[in-house]
């Protein structure tokens, strides 16, 4: 019960944050690219890659901290599935070459963001 509750407590606060940058970046970029989207998959992919190899490299850390921040607030808090339906939702409108830099754009970004992670942990 403890494990759920710490995958629960995570994932409220990945929600929280998802939801705070998808409202700072609806004020501050146009709605004709998902900008929001790469931004969290950027930064969810940054922090999984950076926490998963500083725990596991250079810090002993206890393993329901992965519970907590791996599994609750990085599931929650990247958006995985609002990119694959916008990507969708670019291509069924025709916008072909928007469609096709978001699904660029955020695949090489969030790869890019665990490799710098896991750069950054390691050199820490």
């Amino acid at each position: 019960m403890k494990d759920i509750m710490l995958v629960a407590v995570g994932g409220l606060f990945g929600a929280v944050c998802r939801f705070l940058i998808g409202r700072w970046s609806a004020r501050h970029f146009s709605g004709s690219f998902p900008a929001a989207t790469l931004m969290i998959n950027f930064a969810g992919s940054f922090l999984i890659g950076f926490f998963l190899v500083w725990t596991t490299d250079r810090v002993m850390a206890d393993p329901r901290w992965r519970l907590l921040i791996a599994i609750g607030f990085c599931g929650a808090f990247t958006t995985f599935s609002s990119y694959a339906f916008e990507t969708f939702a670019l291509f069924e409108k025709g916008a072909f070459g928007m469609a096709a830099w978001n699904l660029v754009s955020n695949n090489v970004a969030a790869l890019a963001a665990v490799v710098l992670g896991a750069v950054i942990a390691r050199i820490l």
